[in-house]
């Protein structure tokens, strides 16, 4: 797969475009991307999608600014792996907040050859979100570009959104929100010191620097998969705040099952799959080391999820 920039103008093939923010690539945004794959290939031209590098938010509005459910390396490997041929990743700031509805279509058609483009059944672009369907329907009859307009995905309950996913994440209903994406929410992150009393009762946790631009997980505790060195494995993960200990700061530590290695200051995938209990305070570190064991059964009893890995 191709990654350029907004101001990359060394693209010689006609494209088909599927456009939005994509975080957390979901069901929704699957359906989007499928169509762009398919029209491209249908015209025998390159499939692309065009995305923020940061959400626009974050230059708009910082305070009301969402926290994000996927990092753009994932997300960069996962449309690869959906057959993508180029991604476009825009830094959003605000020299391009500032452009209007009108150019902003013109550079792209320009800029990427466009012969199809793809959207969602709201979307908007342009200063002050000014441009909508209406107006893409009327530039792309124009400039003779097919467009297609995707209807909302939706599940028994909800139109399917990344808003509605940060929602069920949040909650701790992680299962529900795998359901709707394409890999299993997962935080990446460095793995930092702690107070080293996992490893005192025999389950040594690795402690994930807390990035609070992701979405965090609710308190308790969760089975899920860690991948390191490009190996996968089972783990149990404590969020919370180590009521046991009276610990006041937020924690992410996960028991790796099955690793003996310290990977102090390196990178670790971690993929929740489900949560399996609430976080209990414990009247001594023997009643937590039981609960562990506990843990540890259940978890070795689970399946390894099939993560996207490529």
């Amino acid at each position: 797969m191709k990654i350029i920039d907004f101001f990359n103008n060394d693209l010689k093939e006609e494209t088909v475009i599927a456009l939005g923010s994509f975080d957390g690539l979901h069901n929704g945004h699957i359906r989007l991307i499928d169509s762009a794959i398919k029209k491209a290939k249908e015209m025998n031209i390159k499939s692309m999608v065009y995305t923020f590098e940061n959400h626009p938010l974050t230059v708009v509005n910082k305070a009301i600014a969402p926290k994000l459910i996927m990092d753009n390396k994932k997300k960069l490997q996962l449309l690869e792996s959906m057959g993508v041929d180029i991604t476009c990743l825009v830094k959003f700031d605000e020299d391009f907040m500032k452009i209007s509805p009108e150019d902003f279509f013109r550079d792209l058609y320009k800029r990427y050859n466009v012969r199809g483009m793809v959207i969602g059944f709201n979307y908007r672009f342009g200063h002050k979100n000014a441009g909508d369907v209406e107006l893409l329907k009327k530039l792309c009859k124009e400039y003779k570009v097919e467009l297609v307009i995707i209807e909302p995905q939706t599940t028994e309950e909800n139109i399917i959104s990344s808003s509605s996913i940060r929602s069920l994440i949040k909650d701790g209903n992680v299962e529900k929100a795998n359901m709707l994406l394409i890999d299993p929410f997962m935080l990446r992150g460095t793995i930092e010191h702690g107070k080293k009393v996992g490893k005192k009762i025999g389950y040594p946790t690795a402690n994930l620097k807390v990035d609070y631009n992701y979405v965090i997980p609710a308190i308790g505790i969760y089975y899920t998969n860690v991948i390191y060195d490009n190996k996968i494995y089972k783990g149990i993960t404590s969020v919370g705040n180590n009521p046991t200990l009276n610990g006041e700061k937020l924690t992410i530590e996960t028991y790796i099952l099955d690793f003996n290695k310290e990977i102090y200051d390196e990178e670790i995938e971690l993929y929740f799959i489900e949560k399996t209990r609430e976080e209990i305070k414990f009247s001594s570190l023997e009643e937590l080391k039981i609960q562990l064991k506990k843990d540890e059964d259940n978890a070795r009893a689970k399946k390894i999820y099939n993560i996207n890995r490529k």
